[in-house]
């Protein structure tokens, strides 16, 4: 009978907390870049729509992310000691994971136009979304095609700006069939 060794925590807790870097850094600079993708908020050219969430829009657009990340921010401490993993991967791990919490909870700005949805930094073609029935009241809701469990994409703001929204997006999805 063989036995499997497993690879050594340290070197694991580096690679994990190096990822989890490079998703922040990302992050970080997808949403600087928002602000240049979305110069202007209002009205735009060919019937489009830009607007701006603010910090407890956001809260509420990512609750459930926020509340995955505090439980990721404190799952490691219970296995830091019995794993002998090195302390200080597990406090670089939740400072990162602190700045990427922060980041979900700022203001973004959002835009509509006839061929793109602007949101979180990206641009999404709207043949790749799609509009479930049901939608929160407090957010708009749309899928993305083929992502399954991570489909969801939720997008924020104040509800006035929300419902010019989600009258334009219905306008281009149904133009889309």
């Amino acid at each position: 009978m063989s036995i499997t060794a497993l690879p050594d925590p340290n070197i694991f807790a580096g690679v994990m907390v190096g990822i989890l870097a490079i998703t922040v850094v990302w992050d970080a600079w997808a949403l600087t870049r928002a602000r240049s993708d979305i110069p202007i908020l209002g009205e735009l050219a060919n019937d489009g729509y830009a607007w701006q969430s603010e910090g407890p829009q956001e809260v509420a657009r990512q609750w459930g992310n926020l509340i995955s990340m505090a439980a990721m921010i404190a799952l490691p401490w219970a296995l830091v000691e019995v794993s002998s993993t090195i302390i200080w991967w597990v406090i670089l791990w939740d400072i990162l994971l602190s700045l990427h919490l922060i980041s979900l909870m700022i203001a973004k700005r959002y835009a509509i136009t006839s061929t793109h949805l602007f949101a979180d930094g990206q641009r999404y073609d709207w043949q790749r979304l799609r509009m479930p029935i049901s939608q929160p009241k407090r957010r708009i809701m749309l899928h993305r095609k083929g992502w399954s469990i991570f489909a969801p994409l939720p997008l924020g703001g104040h509800p006035d700006m929300l419902i010019i929204a989600r009258k334009r997006i219905r306008s281009i999805l149904s133009e889309e069939e």
